[in-house]
């Protein structure tokens, strides 16, 4: 690229400046740099009719998290000789018009999986193409580019974890050292008509004051508001989860420093109730917004492997990390942590659609990533990319679900005394451990000696776990058995059938009337 050129860069995730090659490629040979953020009223904007606070995508801590990580990018640019140019509307929109006002030469920008912002993306490529700005979009967020492994796969893409991790193999970059310094940037060049802020604070997007936010959205459920606040739907002062570049590098430093726990790490083996250390790296939220670089994570990962004697292997290594009932009060319940069971409320697990739980973590997760979202609740609600042989109607198929988690014994698997529940559920924090996981069970005289009624103070649970599960038990065995008959094929007109069949079942319904009777009366 000659001298004398102009690049513009545009940040979504990437928000970094290490290992960072779109802003690499943009900054060589270029007399003038435009670093730019486009605030999208679809992501950024509150929403009033969101059952949280936040936008229409995401949940306010998310947001936040966002404003922090670019306010940290800002200062790390403003080190290098440039600026973050934070920019407000439609992105695809507002983007070109900077193409065109700037007279931009270069257009560069990280490779992007989400759907979203594929089609944005498509949207100023095409425009950029055909106005004859070179554009220049690596894959970065991601160790592989997905299309790369659905192409090695026939054009399919791979349903379990090992025939992922045979197709990809290793990354082609994987052994070439990654540029993780600038020394310094392009100035930034004139800005002409464009509308250009800093980077904007809650209040500014219209927030408002957090604590009136939340007391809008909960007032009716108040007595919740102390479990809301520490189960880090709302964040306060002390909140260890800060967004920025900066965080995440001094999070990785602190985290390599243990060698051997980064070795022996293994996923099922963490402590779920564990939340004063967390059992994890916490480095999920760095690196969805890409403060932290997945290739530079991997690398560092590599040195400590090649350094010890033996380690774990993927996917339980740190290196590896159907007709469904509709039930909208279920949804809520478990939403809101109302379901009755404490260790569910505490940590948000769910009975209903898959979808409808993606949704709702979509939203409220600060580490929330589209491809990882799905793909996480398609293999925990048993819907793909785990397999295990059952028994149905004297035949033998391959199925996912028969790993139930009962919502009583898990907990208590790993929290007997029940200080999870008790941090995050303060309202049952003087209930006696025998009745913590199942307090309905507790007498009157024992709610009442813990302030906590049953019913008043805490909800009785949604539904009676042993006969909740059977129900969801037997209904995926009779789709996958239709699965099976059809080859595979199974049309909506299939699963309608499926799904009046099950309904029509005179014995499970009268029994599903006993169940909700006996946890009303």
């Amino acid at each position: 690229m000659a001298s004398g050129s102009v690049s513009l860069m545009w940040f979504r995730k990437g928000l970094r400046i290490h290992d960072n090659p779109a802003l690499e490629y943009a900054a060589k040979g270029t007399e003038f740099l435009y670093p730019v953020f486009v605030i999208d009223p679809h992501y950024m904007e509150p929403d009033p009719n969101a059952f949280s606070p936040g936008s229409t995508r995401a949940g306010l801590n998310r947001i936040r998290f966002l404003l922090e990580s670019l306010v940290d990018l800002d200062l790390s640019l403003k080190k290098l000789g440039s600026r973050l140019l934070v920019l407000k509307g439609e992105p695809s929109e507002v983007l070109i018009r900077c193409l065109k006002e700037w007279d931009i030469k270069k257009f560069c920008f990280e490779y992007d999986t989400d759907p979203y912002y594929r089609a944005l993306d498509l949207k100023v490529k095409n425009y950029a193409s055909a106005t004859g700005i070179e554009v220049f979009s690596p894959v970065s967020h991601t160790l592989f580019r997905p299309d790369d492994i659905i192409q090695k796969n026939g054009g399919r893409p791979p349903l379990t974890y090992q025939s992922f991790l045979k197709l990809a193999g290793q990354p082609s970059w994987a052994s070439s050292p990654l540029l993780l310094t600038l020394s310094s940037l392009p100035s930034v060049g004139d800005v002409r008509s464009c509308e250009i802020s800093e980077v904007p604070t809650i209040k500014e997007l219209g927030y408002g004051d957090i604590g009136q936010v939340w007391n809008k959205y909960y007032f009716i459920e108040s007595r919740f508001m102390e479990s809301f606040v520490k189960r880090g739907f709302m964040q306060d002062e002390s909140s260890p989860f800060r967004g920025g570049e900066s965080q995440a590098l001094k999070r990785l430093k602190e985290t390599l420093n243990n060698k051997e726990w980064v070795a022996t790490f293994e996923k099922p083996k963490g402590n779920p109730s564990a939340f004063q250390k967390p059992a994890t790296t916490v480095l999920s939220p760095y690196l969805k917004f890409g403060c932290l670089s997945s290739r530079y994570f991997y690398q560092c990962l590599q040195d400590v492997y090649n350094n010890v004697r033996s380690h774990t292997s993927p996917p339980v290594s740190l290196l590896g990390q159907i007709p469904w009932d509709d039930n909208d009060e279920l949804l809520v319940a478990w939403r809101d942590a109302r379901t009755g069971y404490p260790w569910i409320d505490a940590i948000m697990v769910q009975f209903v659609h898959w979808e409808k739980g993606r949704d709702v973590f979509e939203r409220l997760l600060i580490d929330s990533d589209w491809a990882i979202n799905n793909g996480n609740w398609l293999w925990l609600s048993c819907s793909s990319f785990f397999y295990q042989a059952f028994l149905y109607a004297d035949k033998f198929y391959v199925d996912q679900y028969n790993r139930i988690y009962s919502p009583i014994s898990f907990g208590k698997k790993y929290d007997a005394d029940g200080d999870y529940i008790r941090h995050f559920l303060p309202v049952l924090k003087d209930m006696p451990k025998e009745y913590l996981y199942e307090p309905w069970t507790a007498p009157l005289s024992v709610q009442t000696k813990a302030k906590c009624i049953i019913g008043r103070d805490y909800p009785k649970p949604v539904v009676l776990h042993d006969s909740a599960s059977k129900e969801c038990r037997r209904k995926m065995a009779e789709a996958y058995a239709l699965n099976q008959k059809l080859n595979g094929v199974v049309w909506e007109e299939d699963l309608r059938d499926l799904r009046r069949k099950m309904e029509e079942n005179p014995k499970q319904e009268a029994k599903t009337k006993r169940m909700r009777q006996k946890l009303i009366d």
